[in-house]
C-alpha cells in the first residue's frame, strides 16, 4: 500500500504527481493488472461434464442438421433442454 502525506506548501498536482510515481515504483500497479483477470483452472470433473456436454449438443446440432430444420431457436431450445 502507497502512502504519500502532503509537506508543506506542497500542491495538490505535485501531491498527485508524487504519488503516481511511487506508485509505479512500488510495482503494486502491475500486479494488480496482472491479476485482474485471473482464472482459475477447471478441475477435471468440471472438464469432463463440459466435454459432454458440448458432446451432445453437437449431436443433437447434427440431427437437426439432417433435417435441415436447425436455426438459433433451435440451438437454444437444445441448450435449455440439455441443461445449459
Amino acid at each position: 500500500m502507497v502512502e504519500v502525506e502532503r509537506r508543506g506548501k506542497e500542491t495538490s498536482e505535485g501531491l498527485i504527481r508524487r504519488f503516481t510515481r511511487q506508485l509505479q515504483q512500488s510495482k503494486v500497479l502491475p500486479q494488480a493488472r496482472k491479476n485482474r483477470f485471473f482464472t482459475k483452472k477447471k478441475t477435471r470433473v468440471q472438464l469432463r461434464d463440459d466435454a459432454m456436454y458440448k458432446q451432445k449438443v453437437k449431436k443433437e446440432v447434427d440431427k437437426y442438421k439432417k433435417m435441415g430444420i436447425f436455426d438459433d431457436e433451435k440451438l437454444k431450445d437444445i441448450k435449455k433442454r440439455i441443461g445449459a
